[in-house]
């Protein structure tokens, strides 16, 4: 079996690059939200044109993320959404919502710092991990 895993989360550390390779001796395709920050906030005038101020580069950049994110999020088969310690969690927490919404398979890595704030995420997740250690461990479960 070939698992496809959707990376939620933050972009601004090299978390996915960790768990791809922990799982690279798995069947698993990974997606995820445009890694390249800048690319990130910049798509919306690379697709549409400069845009007259920073909130409407900011709303179409958004258009564009959230269109990928729908895209490959559908054709996940697991949802993996990070929250760590250092960076607010806003697009974690949006993304783990759609996957819910979407009857999609959750696992919640969470290393602790956020438990109580995520205390309901948590409960209707399939799994709350710690790291991405047990999150290798588990997909390696689902494959196995």
């Amino acid at each position: 079996m070939r698992l496809t895993v959707y990376l939620a989360g933050e972009i601004h550390s090299n978390w996915r690059n960790e768990l791809r390779e922990k799982c690279a001796h798995l069947p698993i395709d990974f997606v995820a939200p445009m890694e390249d920050h800048d690319q990130s906030d910049a798509i919306g005038e690379d697709i549409l044109g400069e845009q007259a101020t920073s909130l409407l580069k900011d709303d179409t950049a958004s258009q564009f993320n959230n269109l990928r994110t729908r895209v490959l999020m559908a054709r996940a088969d697991v949802v993996v959404a990070l929250f760590g310690d250092k960076f607010k969690q806003w697009n974690s927490a949006m993304d783990a919502g759609i996957a819910l919404a979407s009857d999609k398979p959750l696992i919640l890595v969470n290393s602790g710092a956020s438990s109580h704030a995520l205390k309901e995420l948590s409960n209707r997740a399939q799994a709350t991990v710690t790291s991405l250690d047990q999150v290798a461990s588990a997909l390696h479960y689902i494959i196995r």
